[in-house]
């Protein structure tokens, strides 16, 4: 006959084994469950609504557009990126990175050499046949195309999905929709003005519609007077600039002031006003993170021409 203290001893054993068996079993589904998430990997649809499937994130990047380069470090992958192409400039810890060559002349060859694991490529800024080199080799390619001001919250989520910083990526994209909210409620309703965004002087060029600019123009009370012309990119004439009849124009390269060819055409709404602006470079020409520093400078000019109504 056992005695009362061996019954207890034995009845504990039995409960620490019975504790050591669920957590085994719990760690096994757990374990489980890791492969199959392992096994699906992940999975996102790039701007040109390609599916990217990585089975881990992402950390040997390279970047093929500065806009891209910007994505990438606000998404907080910029740790992971370790070529990008010529002008990335922003942040500056983008100026020490390897350079792969220009967006619209990449060297694939030092691309293929620096083994990435993820390109982030510009569907309008690159190379296609380049981008189909880059997939046909086997590389994950992630095209990136912004065209609304909402897809750049949308880009810093899905980028950081791929290189597994999601905690920074939703961050930055919540911070960009809060100030974005911000600027739409300030100015969306503002009287009209019309407006000429020139981004080339010889030849005379704009953007559509379809552009991330307009989104801007129209973000802040303004109306891109060359909006419905098919291309993205258009030139146009100094002669349709004058029958259009901007109240505004801007010089968007950050060179001379649109005041340097325009000023001889008295008649012109935007001469008469005195509403001939250049904006900060790079700002509203890349469609990444600092575009709501462009849009922020474009609202107070709008509201310039508009305070100078007669």
């Amino acid at each position: 006959m056992q005695r009362p203290q061996q019954h207890y001893h034995d009845g504990l054993t039995r409960l620490r084994l019975a504790r050591i068996w669920l957590a085994t079993a719990a760690m096994a589904v757990l374990a489980s469950c890791a492969a199959i998430a392992n096994a699906q990997g992940i999975t996102v649809h790039d701007d040109a609504q390609h599916k990217v499937v990585l089975a881990q994130p992402a950390h040997r990047i390279v970047s093929l557009a500065p806009h891209a380069t910007e994505l990438l470090f606000a998404a907080g992958a910029g740790a992971y990126v370790i070529g990008v192409s010529d002008y990335s400039d922003y942040p500056p810890a983008a100026k020490q990175i390897l350079s792969v060559g220009s967006s619209s002349a990449l060297d694939i060859e030092r691309i293929v050499s620096l083994k990435p694991d993820l390109v982030v490529a510009w569907s309008s800024g690159n190379s296609a046949s380049q981008i189909a080199t880059l997939r046909a080799i086997g590389i994950p390619v992630f095209e990136s195309e912004p065209r609304q001001l909402d897809a750049v919250a949308s880009s810093l989520v899905r980028l950081s999905q791929l290189a597994g910083t999601e905690d920074s990526g939703m961050a930055a994209a919540a911070a960009f929709k809060a100030r974005l909210a911000q600027l739409d409620a300030t100015y969306r309703q503002r009287p009209t003005v019309r407006v000429f965004y020139q981004i080339w002087k010889k030849p005379l060029m704009t953007l559509n519609d379809s552009h991330m600019v307009t989104s801007v123009i129209r973000l802040c009370g303004g109306e891109n007077v060359f909006g419905k012309l098919p291309q993205l990119a258009p030139t146009v004439s100094t002669e349709a600039v004058l029958q259009a009849n901007p109240e505004v124009i801007f010089a968007a390269d950050g060179g001379s002031s649109p005041s340097t060819s325009w000023r001889r055409f008295p008649q012109l709404a935007a001469v008469a006003g005195n509403n001939l602006f250049t904006l900060t470079p790079n700002w509203m020409s890349r469609p990444g993170p600092r575009i709501l520093d462009g849009a922020a400078e474009l609202c107070e000019k709008l509201d310039l021409a508009r305070s100078r109504r007669q």
